[in-house]
C-alpha cells in the first residue's frame, strides 16, 4: 500500500488552523509565527507571576508585542487603613442603594474620597511590587496604568506613587507625557485623565477604556495583553472588549488583598470618619477647597431623624 503525506507546504496552514481551534492567537516573533497563550483569567496573589510569564512572552514575540497594563487601588497600592479604602467605597455605595438613611451614609462621597486620598497614605500591596514593574519596563515592554479614578484624584494619585517609587511615564503609550487636559474617551460618557502612564479613568468600562487608549494614542494592539487587577469583573470586561480580535488576554486576578477586605470593619471605619471629619472640615476653612472639597455632611431631606 502506498502512503500518502501531506505535502510540505501544507503543514504551517494546517499548524495555524490547529491553533485558531484551541482559541490560540498567532504572532510573528524572533523564530518565526509563535502561537500565543488563549485569552483566559488567572488568580495570583504575587506580582511576579505576572512578570515572569511576560517576560517569557516577550522574549517569544518580542517587547513590542506584550502590554502590561495594572490597576492601582489593591492592585499595586493599598489604603493604610478601612477608611477610604475600595473596600469602604464599596461598602458606602452598598448602603447607600438599601439604606439610604443609614446615618453612617456619607454625604458626596466622591468629593469625601478625594479628602481622605489627600488626607491619608497608601502602602504598597507587596513590597518588590516597584522592582516588578522595572523588569517589564527594563524588558521595554509597554506598561502603564488603568485605574477606576478620576481626573479628580489626580494629585493624591500621583503622589503616593511617587512616594512608592512606581514610575510608568518610562513605558507609557503615546504622546509623552501624556494630555495636559482631561477628555471623553470615544465610546466614554465621562471626562478622563491619561498622564505619565496613568489613565484615569472615572469608573467607566475597562476594556472600553483601554481600547479608546489605543485608538487616540495611534498604538497598534499587541498580540498579547497582560491585565492586572482585584475586581474580577473588570478583567472580563477587558478580555471581552477583545474577544474577537487577534489580541490574547491574560486577565489576572489579583487577590493578595482579599484578606483585608475579609476583614473590614465597618463600624470602626464609620467612627474613623466621625473623629477624621472635624480636621477636613477644619483644613478646608483655613486652606481652601483646592485639593479637596468635602460637602456638608447632611442626611437626605427626606431622611427622618433617627430612620435606617
Amino acid at each position: 500500500m502506498t502512503r500518502k503525506y501531506l505535502p510540505v507546504w501544507f503543514l504551517p496552514v494546517l499548524w495555524c488552523c490547529a491553533a485558531a481551534l484551541a482559541g490560540c492567537a498567532t504572532a510573528t516573533g524572533g523564530a518565526g509565527a509563535v502561537s500565543v497563550a488563549p485569552s483566559r483569567m488567572i488568580e495570583t496573589g504575587d506580582l511576579a507571576e505576572v512578570t515572569q510569564a511576560a517576560l517569557h512572552w516577550s522574549g517569544l514575540l518580542g517587547s513590542d508585542q506584550v502590554m502590561v497594563v495594572y490597576d492601582l487601588d489593591n492592585t499595586l497600592l493599598a489604603m493604610e487603613q478601612d477608611l477610604g479604602s475600595d473596600q469602604w467605597y464599596d461598602w458606602q455605595k452598598s448602603i447607600a442603594a438599601k439604606h439610604p438613611c443609614d446615618e453612617r451614609l456619607v454625604s458626596g462621597l466622591l468629593a469625601v474620597q478625594g479628602g481622605l486620598y489627600y488626607a491619608s497614605a497608601m502602602r504598597l500591596t507587596q513590597a518588590d511590587a516597584p522592582a516588578q514593574v522595572r523588569a517589564l519596563q527594563d524588558a521595554g515592554m509597554k506598561v502603564f496604568v488603568l485605574s477606576s479614578r478620576g481626573a479628580d484624584f489626580r494629585l493624591q494619585t500621583f503622589r503616593e506613587l511617587r512616594r512608592a517609587g512606581l514610575r510608568f511615564y518610562p513605558s507609557a503609550i503615546g504622546p509623552l507625557g501624556g494630555y495636559a487636559e482631561a477628555f471623553v474617551p470615544p465610546g466614554g460618557k465621562r471626562p478622563a485623565l491619561y498622564e505619565d502612564g496613568v489613565f484615569l479613568t472615572a469608573g467607566q468600562h475597562k476594556g472600553a477604556m483601554l481600547q479608546a487608549l489605543l485608538e487616540i494614542t495611534g498604538t497598534p494592539a499587541p498580540a498579547l495583553i497582560f491585565m492586572v487587577d482585584d475586581k474580577a469583573y473588570n478583567l472580563q470586561y477587558v478580555l471581552d472588549s477583545f474577544v474577537n480580535t487577534t489580541t490574547s488576554v491574560q486577565a489576572y486576578r489579583y487577590n493578595r488583598e482579599d484578606p483585608v477586605l475579609r476583614r473590614f470593619d465597618a463600624h470602626q471605619a464609620a467612627d474613623q470618619w466621625q473623629l477624621l471629619l472635624p480636621a477636613l472640615q477644619q483644613m478646608q476653612q483655613l486652606f481652601g477647597a483646592d485639593n479637596f472639597d468635602i460637602p456638608d455632611q447632611a442626611p437626605p431631606a427626606d431622611c427622618e431623624a433617627g430612620m435606617e
